[in-house]
């Protein structure tokens, strides 16, 4: 029974279900009247029962046999199932491997395209290049043949003299060429200059109408009633230092800086305290003044002749040094007009060793890198030292040249070009003050 099949099962358990209902079974009464029933015996029912066992000890085996073969199906459905999700994920990975690689061929054969291009083009150039080339061979052969020519012809003497034209020619044309660099030079300074005249007529036109508005502003001072300069007005109680409006005698009323802390009016001609103003300038600038007076500045020429033409006046100038020294010397000046390139004729007040910085006596026309009046003919001072100034010689002074700071770090070419005043040291601020000598 161990080794039945469930069909041989079934069919045994189809034959003794319905054995096993027949008892206890009826038969047939022998006889009328005769009463009792009859049993199936013991060993029947035991046999019935030890098969029913068996019946059931194989139905079991079977169902757990049956059970082990599911869960083995099962199992195998499960790897199944993760190979086909591997399965899925591989061909979707070399689905992109695919298209990258499309991509690149793609990509491949256009750099294969422009290569061959390229290429293409290489190779023209290089013929462009050997056409080119044969071309130069010829030209330098057609030469070698004219000079072999010439050499045959003329002689070596020949060749000299043609090298001598054509070195003389190109002498020629570089002189040409300075000469129109220096006529251009020459064109852009008259337009610097005359840029800087219509500058100086700007500001001098903004002045007046200043001066026009104060006027409309105050008519009982008219412009007339101004004060000459500085020291006037000191003479008038105004003890104030600063900025204040002027009028000499025969000229227009301009602003000055007054000094009065120092003297009985001094009125200053020029500052110098940073470097914060460019002085090297050209001679319009001199002439008209430039900077601010509230800090570095030069008064200007024009000015300066109509402060000094009412009558004798002394002019200071003041120094100190990057010690921390101060020293000022004096002189009794007059200064003439434009027309002789304001000449400064100078005394000396004193006995002050710092006064050969100026030559006294004869008077120093102004000069500027534009206009050179110095006494050097060979020589252009300003334009050597930089600045304006009444130079005698170039190595005197210089109060207008350039501001370099502090000694030290700066070179030997550019100290000669900074301001100086030979009698003294190095300079760290200057001013010319000037007040009416009486």
């Amino acid at each position: 029974m161990k080794g039945s099949s469930p069909a041989k099962l079934v069919l045994l358990a189809a034959i003794l279900v319905p054995a096993a209902t027949g008892y206890p079974s009826e038969k047939k009464p022998a006889a009328a009247g005769r009463e009792g029933t009859q049993h199936a015996s013991w060993d029947d029912v035991n046999v019935l029962a030890h098969g029913l066992l068996q019946l059931g000890h194989g139905l079991k085996e079977h169902v757990d046999k049956t059970r082990g073969q599911v869960r083995e199906l099962g199992a195998k459905l499960q790897a199944f199932d993760g190979s086909f999700s591997s399965l899925d994920e591989v061909t979707r990975h070399l689905q992109k491997e695919g298209e990258a690689l499309k991509e690149k061929t793609r990509q491949l054969g256009q750099r294969q395209e422009q290569a061959l291009n390229a290429s293409a083009e290489l190779q023209n150039h290089v013929e462009q290049l050997s056409t080119e080339g044969q071309s130069v061979r010829d030209r330098i052969g057609h030469l070698e043949k004219k000079v072999d020519n010439l050499q045959g012809s003329s002689g070596n003497h020949s060749n000299a003299h043609m090298l001598q034209l054509m070195l003389e020619t190109q002498g020629r044309r570089i002189e040409e060429l300075v000469e129109q660099i220096r006529q251009q030079k020459e064109s852009l300074e008259r337009q610097s200059a005359l840029l800087h005249d219509l500058q100086a007529e700007v500001r001098r036109r903004k002045l007046n109408a200043a001066v026009q508005e104060k006027a409309e502003l105050h008519p009982a001072e008219p412009p007339e009633e101004l004060a000459s300069g500085c020291q006037e007005l000191f003479l008038r109680g105004n003890d104030t230092s600063g900025l204040h409006l002027v009028r000499p005698r025969g000229s227009e009323p301009f602003s000055v800086s007054c000094d009065m802390a120092t003297g009985p009016g001094w009125t200053v001609i020029q500052n110098r305290v940073d470097g914060s103003v460019d002085f090297n300038r050209p001679w319009a600038d001199y002439q008209n003044g430039f900077g601010s007076l509230t800090g570095e500045f030069w008064l200007g020429l024009d000015k300066l002749h109509a402060l000094a033409g009412q009558g004798d006046h002394i002019m200071q100038l003041e120094f100190s040094d990057w010690m921390g020294e101060s020293r000022s010397v004096r002189y009794r000046f007059r200064l003439d007009g434009a027309e002789r390139n304001y000449a400064l004729h100078l005394q000396p007040d004193g006995s002050e060793a710092l006064q050969s910085g100026l030559a006294t006596g004869t008077g120093l026309p102004f000069s500027t890198a534009d206009r050179d009046h110095d006494q050097k003919p060979a020589v252009n001072c300003a334009q050597r030292l930089t600045g304006g100034w009444w130079f005698g010689g170039c190595g005197q002074s210089n109060l207008n040249g350039r501001y370099l700071g502090p000694p030290g770090g700066v070179a030997r070419q550019q100290w000669r070009q900074a301001a100086f005043w030979k009698p003294w040291r190095g300079l760290r601020r200057t001013a010319m003050k000037m007040a009416p000598a009486a």
